[in-house]
């Protein structure tokens, strides 16, 4: 009897291992028909098939109890988006700015007026010169105005011309104002200078000192640069050439900075 009993339990096959292969297959089976469906690739499937996974491994549900997420209104996002590119305040900024530059070209065209009228009166033509630019309104002094030949300091007789150039450069509101020294390429060795890089930054200093004892300008809008020959403005290979690079360039720069638009 008792052998009997136990050659029908030894019989008996164990059928639990069913279960779990049963849930392979159908993951398998899942996961074969989402990548069917996306074999195509499309942005906005991708973002469905994350959000799936996402809430299958956060949620622990299996993938056929969960729920597809709701599709966005494209329509709606891509209203949002347009709006954001065309927003109103953009639109009045540029408006704004776009006034505030046209305002700041025609304060610099008569300030460029008053200069022009000042070389005139005084008959500086040839030795003055103003342009208006995009960096700004340049007034180029020929160095034969100012200074003698290798000689950075201003000579005497030239003073009061550089104080009454001093003048108008008073302005309401103040500008940002560069003055820069150059040369032509003739080496310079004396008991001064070194080299005309140092010659050309020291007339710019000596330049600006002297306008700077006008008390109505504020030194802290001021600035100077020695580029010494590296910059001319004519060729080096006759006089007159020479001549036009030996300069002092005053550059008063426009309030709005277009070069960062």
């Amino acid at each position: 009897m008792s052998r009997r009993k136990k050659k029908h339990d030894d019989s008996h096959i164990d059928e639990a291992w069913l279960l779990p292969y049963a849930d392979i297959l159908t993951l398998l089976l899942a996961l074969f028909i989402v990548l069917f469906s996306i074999s195509s690739v499309d942005a906005q499937k991708l973002q469905e098939l994350s959000k799936v996974f996402n809430g299958i491994f956060a949620s622990g549900n299996g993938v056929l109890n969960y729920t597809k997420p709701a599709p966005q209104d494209s329509t709606k996002t891509n209203e949002g988006m347009k709006d954001q590119v065309t927003a109103p305040d953009t639109k009045v900024n540029n408006e704004e700015l776009k006034k505030l530059q046209d305002q700041d070209k025609e304060e610099l065209k008569e300030l460029q007026a008053r200069v022009n009228a000042y070389i005139k009166e005084k008959k500086l033509e040839g030795k003055f010169a103003t342009s208006l630019t995009d960096e700004g309104l340049l007034l180029t002094i020929r160095d034969n105005v100012l200074f003698g030949s290798g000689r950075a300091d201003i000579r005497h007789k030239d003073v009061n011309t550089a104080k009454e150039l001093s003048n108008l450069l008073v302005m309401d509101p103040p500008r940002n104002i560069m003055i820069s020294g150059h040369t032509d390429n003739v080496p310079i060795h004396n008991a001064n200078f070194q080299s005309n890089w140092e010659l050309s930054v020291m007339r710019a200093m000596n330049f600006m000192k002297l306008i700077l004892e006008n008390k109505s300008l504020d030194p802290k809008f001021f600035s100077i640069k020695g580029y010494g020959e590296f910059k001319p403005i004519a060729s080096n290979g006759t006089a007159e050439g020479r001549a036009k690079n030996r300069r002092v360039e005053v550059l008063i720069m426009p309030r709005v900075n277009l070069s960062k638009q």
